[in-house]
């Protein structure tokens, strides 16, 4: 009988011990899978050669280039892409997202996820995560605009009243 009690406890041990371990790479391989990990990094690039771009245009607003300034621009953003390229290829990220995954989840965790993930409702959720997470950033910004006014008025305000007590006093 205590044989079997001492068995008992140790399969339960087991057990919890397996349920707050280390996820394996192929659990989470296949929650990567899951999640669309690789498609949402390569999806990364696009979006950051369109803010560079963005960024670019609104630098040089309407400003005549000269053709070796072109050359000179196209010659930089080609360069930028294929540094881009190499640094966020998921040969390169897939071990990364493997390391933090193992480290900040256990196996029943990533089980879990991956169950989520699985569902109807949990692939609605990463296929419309980009849009949600858009339609954030538009609202955010919206609220944001009067704010960023107020705190610029703010700062205005306090450069000012420095400037009128470093004045000498008569």
């Amino acid at each position: 009988m205590c044989k079997r009690i001492l068995l008992l406890l140790a399969v339960t041990g087991l057990i919890a011990q397996a349920a707050d371990s280390i996820p394996t790479e192929a659990s989470v391989r296949e929650l990567l899978v899951a999640t669309h990990g690789q498609k949402m990094v390569d999806e990364i690039i696009p979006q950051m050669d369109a803010m560079m771009q963005k960024g670019l245009a609104e630098a040089l607003k309407g400003q005549q280039i000269s053709p070796a300034a072109q050359k000179m621009i196209e010659q930089s953003h080609a360069n930028a892409m294929a540094m881009m390229k190499e640094e966020l290829a998921w040969s390169k990220l897939e071990p990364l997202y493997m390391r933090v995954y193992q480290k900040s989840l256990t196996q029943e965790e990533v089980n879990g996820i991956i169950a989520i993930y699985k569902t109807p409702a949990g692939q609605a959720m990463i296929t419309k995560m980009p849009i949600i997470m858009q339609n954030t950033m538009a609202e955010l910004q919206t609220m944001m605009g009067p704010m960023m006014q107020r705190l610029q008025k703010s700062q205005e305000q306090l450069v000012a009243d420095i400037k009128k007590e470093a004045k000498p006093k008569s």
